[in-house]
């Protein structure tokens, strides 16, 4: 069971001094929050990729290789690359050099992207993301793994006898996930693949997420990969803790309030009481967590989301630190009981 700490690279305003950070501070942040998540016992640090404001991650090979300079066990992952709008063949070079930089320490997660006007800025239509995924999905897996790839698609230019350099480290390609809000498409082709699904638990009800899941491990098994159980499962969870609830609802509110993704709808008490997230003490996210396989079944990773919305990095620190100290190490022992009597 892997725990890590995940971002989305979001640059907002802090809600309560109205200070925004600029890109070289977000940017330098979001090391700092994977150098401290290692430090506190994290498994996984993983950074999304967007190329549109307020975001400030678009490079997230850049900054992962930033990371495993600073590093030495954690495990780099992104959340996500953009199958859809970016080449196969640079993904390919980008995160095998990326693997031998961090002398292994990384795996990829692949999404279609949530951002329509993207797709034209790279030359590619919305419309045609699900199939941009597939196709350019199953040349990726090639470059990885064949030595003298000859290909052609509908949606580039087509290669004879080319060889991705570098090959992946010890002959081993990344290891992937598909990350999934919603969309059935990317549970198919997870499961198609014998892949890991990244269901990304955070702004529908359990159920949602309960039926993705369900069918992801269905579909691997009909694919042929071996029983549903068998099937790789992660989750995403948004948290804020303090060591009191009450302290951490009045402090979260103001960041949940002017969030551009959970404001303006309903309360942050009916978001808790209808969605995974979580805002209050150690034992509040344990208990939360430890209900998750309830309906989930069990699952190999969970990443915590701790720095949206304009969170300043020393509230996001503190988050790290005593997840790491309070929450983890109950998470760990925990879960490893349930499954030994499961």
């Amino acid at each position: 069971m892997q725990f890590g700490v995940y971002t989305i690279g979001d640059r907002a305003a802090d809600a309560r001094t109205g200070q925004m950070p600029a890109d070289h501070e977000r940017l330098k942040g979001l090391a700092r929050i994977a150098v401290q998540a290692e430090s506190a016992g994290f498994d996984v640090f993983a950074v999304g990729e967007h190329h549109n404001p307020p975001y400030a991650s678009s490079a997230p090979a850049t900054l992962l290789g930033y990371v495993a300079a600073q590093t030495s066990h954690l495990l780099l992952s992104t959340a996500a690359t953009l199958i859809t709008t970016n080449d196969p063949v640079r993904i390919a070079e980008e995160y095998a050099t990326l693997q031998h930089l961090s002398d292994g320490r990384l795996d990829v997660m692949l999404g279609r992207g949530n951002t329509g006007p993207v797709f034209p800025w790279f030359g590619r239509d919305s419309r045609d993301s699900h199939r941009l995924a597939a196709e350019n999905y199953g040349l990726l897996r090639r470059l990885w793994t064949e030595e003298k790839v000859d290909w052609s698609g509908e949606f580039r230019t087509p290669l004879e006898g080319f060889t991705s350099v570098p090959r992946p480290y010890a002959s081993r390609p990344p290891f992937v996930w598909h990350a999934t809000v919603s969309s059935e498409e990317t549970v198919d082709l997870a499961a198609r693949h014998g892949d890991g699904l990244f269901a990304n638990h955070v702004f529908w009800p359990w159920q949602h997420t309960a039926a993705l899941i369900q069918r992801f491990r269905e579909k691997y098994a009909e694919y042929g990969h071996g029983e549903p159980g068998q099937a790789v499962v992660g989750i995403g969870g948004h948290v804020f803790v303090r060591p009191r609830s009450q302290d951490a609802i009045s402090e979260f509110r103001p960041y949940f309030d002017r969030s551009p993704i959970y404001g303006h709808g309903p309360s942050l008490e009916q978001h808790m009481n209808t969605t995974p997230l979580v805002v209050g003490s150690p034992q509040q996210v344990i208990d939360a967590v430890l209900g998750y396989r309830d309906y989930v079944g069990d699952y190999r990773r969970l990443l915590f989301l701790i720095d949206h919305g304009g969170l300043p990095l020393a509230a996001v620190l503190d988050q790290i630190n005593l997840l790491g100290a309070e929450v983890l190490p109950v998470l760990r022992r925990e879960l490893a009981a349930r499954i030994r009597i499961g």
